[in-house]
């Protein structure tokens, strides 16, 4: 019974960032500030809000900076964090199956450990355990980083920058709609009994097979998330570019520190 009481979440953050440049040399993404607080706090802080209470953090560039961190907050003191050394240059396949066996919950959540987010995570994994899914899908709006024109009956109606979509028509099959991926998905343990230790892309190689062979849902949540993959994306959500995207993290701050 011990186990059920768990709620397992890996997340990730053994990459180089190497497209944050020189900040990405210092230290790892997960750590990057947003709003004077590195990316894994609010992560760890707003999944406590969505009552996970088991984390498990896969290691690997600069994986001590990031136990450092983890060490000095108080407050992540009192909760149950399993930090693993995984290797620097160790595909994310890798670092799952040997973390593996440190999950405790029946149904686990996965993520990146690049983005801020604010949505009822809990309310959606509620579902996926009610449903009896193997694997949820958890999907966002996004920032569109590209113009774009606007058209209706062949004539041009406007210009547009920065807007926010969740959806696209898929230009080799019409009738498919795709969705955004957030980096976040839910999982039923016997997934990872699954060979995949040796596959070089954990996402697109093993998640065909897996809606193939298993069953599947998807959620697109309603709420708030940002990634940081780059430079332009810290910039991005700062007052002076994005007023909406910079308020919604200062609510997001208000929340966390309650």
């Amino acid at each position: 019974m011990k186990n059920l009481k768990k709620k397992s979440a890996i997340i990730l953050c053994g990459g180089r960032g190497t497209r944050l440049g020189s900040l990405g040399k210092k230290i790892p993404k997960s750590l990057v500030k947003i709003n004077s607080y590195p990316i894994i706090w609010y992560i760890i802080n707003n999944l406590k809000k969505n009552s996970f209470n088991h984390f498990i953090l896969p290691v690997g560039y600069k994986g001590n900076l990031i136990k450092k961190y983890i060490k000095k907050i108080s407050k992540f003191k009192k909760l149950h964090i399993d930090i693993v050394e995984t290797g620097k240059d160790t595909p994310i396949a890798k670092r799952i199956h040997m973390i593996k066996d440190k999950v405790i919950s029946n149904n686990f959540l996965l993520m990146n450990g690049d983005a801020v987010f604010d949505f009822n995570l809990s309310k959606i994994f509620k579902e996926h355990e009610n449903k009896g899914s193997d694997l949820t899908f958890i999907g966002s709006d996004n920032q569109l980083a590209y113009g774009t024109i606007g058209i209706i009956n062949k004539r041009i109606v406007n210009f547009d920058r920065n807007i926010t979509f969740n959806s696209v028509q898929n230009k080799s099959n019409k009738k498919i709609i795709s969705y955004v991926y957030s980096g976040m998905s839910i999982f039923n343990k016997k997934l990872l009994s699954l060979k995949f230790k040796n596959l070089k892309n954990f996402e697109k190689q093993l998640y065909p097979l897996i809606i193939r062979k298993f069953k599947c849902d998807f959620k697109i949540f309603n709420g708030f998330w940002h990634s940081i993959d780059n430079l332009k994306d810290i910039d991005n959500i700062k007052m002076t570019n994005n007023k909406n995207k910079y308020l919604k993290l200062r609510k997001l701050i208000k929340k966390l520190n309650g």
